[in-house]
């Protein structure tokens, strides 16, 4: 079977909305990705996209950080080197706690944004010697990009669609599966 890749361009999120409406309910076509500088909301509507898990992974890097910093500061300020600081007792953590917050809550915030950050970039494979992803550069400042994914038969058809509907440039890949 002889599949394609249409990439169509636009100006405007408004009309490449509208155009991946009408796309996934007129046209026999599969929408690959799309491509934009800044996050469209209701995209992922649109597009059926599954939840991120980001924020399953926040919240375990965050628990992570604290009982590190929790261990942390324990092992710190009161087993390897207990100080007498304003009269506190340096025999218990609990008493202490209250000075270890600040620590406690830093760590924590660095912990998830840190390791959140890694993930999303392991996620979207978008770590040094990765092989690039977009497919046109103009897309990071100004452009919209749909990837389609049809059959042969279907291209000629998608093309006066899109071309009729506002888009600046469209290119087809044809390749043999």
């Amino acid at each position: 079977m002889n599949k394609c890749k249409i990439h169509a361009l636009y100006d405007s999120d408004h009309i490449l909305i509208n155009n991946i409406k009408n796309l996934k309910k007129d046209k026999n076509c599969e929408i690959y990705e799309v491509y934009s500088p800044f996050p469209i909301h209701g995209l992922e509507n649109i597009l059926n996209l599954k939840k991120s898990n980001l924020s399953l992974f926040s919240f375990i890097y965050g628990t992570l950080g604290f009982c590190i910093s929790c261990l942390l500061t324990w092992y710190i300020m009161i087993f390897d080197w207990p100080q007498n600081i304003g009269g506190k007792p340096s025999f218990s953590w609990i008493n202490n706690l209250p000075s270890f917050i600040p620590v406690i809550f830093e760590l924590t915030i660095f912990f998830s944004a840190h390791f959140m950050c890694i993930t999303f970039l392991i996620q979207e494979r978008l770590f040094p010697g990765s092989v690039k992803k977009n497919f046109d550069p103009r897309t990071t400042d100004n452009l919209f990009l749909i990837e389609i994914n049809t059959i042969k038969e279907n291209v000629e058809n998608i093309i006066n669609f899109l071309k009729g509907n506002g888009a600046i440039e469209v290119i087809v890949e044809y390749k043999q599966i």
